[in-house]
């Protein structure tokens, strides 16, 4: 927990000087955006790699490969809109939650048939999204079900790995191309007519990833106190619930202080606003959020789960409303 939450701090640092909304937008691509996405092809490029090198789930080189591009996706898996929407590719990286077990079904059908899809990338494209992301890759590193998949169990990892890399290559090269562009001059024929509802799909972004973490992050494996859930929260097979939410932070902050850069006193309250959050957070002791189950364990996910939500109302108070921004839909909202 230490590495995400230390750079999280680091990384939110108050803004002293005002800007106009063209600079803010701009900053918030090039300085967020782009970066997030490059980072993520990159990682992922090197995660392909690694299980090209091997394939055995419990190599520590393809684990941290995996963990590395996996950190990258979650930092910037709020940024659901534009070029992470076409076909699909946001859940295509990150299918989750799963309420009805359709990841290991799919994954365990493919390995039962040894379809042979998997040793086409195009036509890999068109299986089911549950074999796809990080998630579908987290169960054949980590769940004892396909430890024993073989040789068609290898290279569906491989194939995994590739579509992953695939993926984000995609995403990053459409936020450096024409997109970007058409995205940051708002016209009447470009994705946003105005810099104000550029500026919204950003807000949103944030707005809806901060909601994310709420509900589904902690919301989930906290269930109901005679009723606590624990298996529900996310990336538990590896031991990366915790870290999840703590780079969503990270995330939803870096873009968050960028949009509250007009007024210094706002982006001041903001900033103060995710270190109470953090510094709550920090208090969990679980990677994997299995102090749910115990009832002074429950009272910590609860209290850093309302943190959060106070951070929420606070990008409300110092971004949307000095802005005049309204939240609006996110693809995020249909998980």
């Amino acid at each position: 927990m230490r590495s995400p939450l230390f750079a999280l701090c680091l990384a939110l640092c108050p803004v002293v000087a005002a800007a106009a909304p063209t600079d803010v937008l701009q900053r918030a691509v090039t300085e967020h955006v782009q970066p997030g996405f490059d980072a993520l092809a990159r990682d992922a490029e090197a995660l392909e790699q690694a299980a090209g090198a091997t394939c055995d789930p419990a190599d520590p080189e393809l684990r941290a490969a995996f963990g590395t591009a996996w950190d990258d996706w979650i930092r910037i898996s709020h940024l659901r809109f534009g070029p992470a929407e076409v076909d699909n590719r946001a859940f295509s990286l990150g299918l989750w939650p799963d309420a009805r077990g359709f990841i290991p079904r799919t994954l365990q059908g493919l390995i039962d048939a040894e379809d042979p899809v998997i040793d086409d990338p195009a036509g890999f494209a068109e299986v089911s999204i549950a074999a796809h992301g990080f998630t579908a890759l987290e169960f054949l590193l980590y769940d004892p079900q396909f430890a024993g998949a073989g040789d068609y169990g290898c290279r569906l990892l491989r194939r995994v790995a590739a579509d992953i890399a695939a993926t984000s290559a995609a995403i990053a090269a459409d936020w450096r191309g024409p997109y970007a562009a058409a995205f940051l001059h708002p016209a009447p024929d470009a994705p946003y007519r105005s810099e104000t509802e550029a500026l919204g799909a950003l807000y949103t972004a944030a707005m809806t990833g901060l909601q994310f973490t709420i509900e589904a992050r902690l919301g989930r494996p906290m269930g109901e106190f005679d009723n606590p859930r624990p298996t529900r929260a996310e990336a538990r097979r590896s031991g990366r619930s915790l870290r999840h939410v703590a780079l969503s932070l990270e995330g939803t902050g870096r873009l968050a202080l960028i949009l509250a850069e007009e007024d210094p006193r706002e982006a001041a309250a903001l900033q103060a606003a995710y270190d109470r959050a953090v510094l709550t957070l920090g208090r969990l002791e679980d990677p994997a959020l299995g102090e749910v189950a115990d009832p002074m364990g429950r009272f910590r996910v609860e209290a850093a789960q309302q943190r959060i939500g106070d951070l929420r109302e606070a990008v409300r108070a110092h971004v949307g409303g000095p802005l005049g921004l309204a939240e609006g839909f996110n693809s995020q909202d249909g998980d």
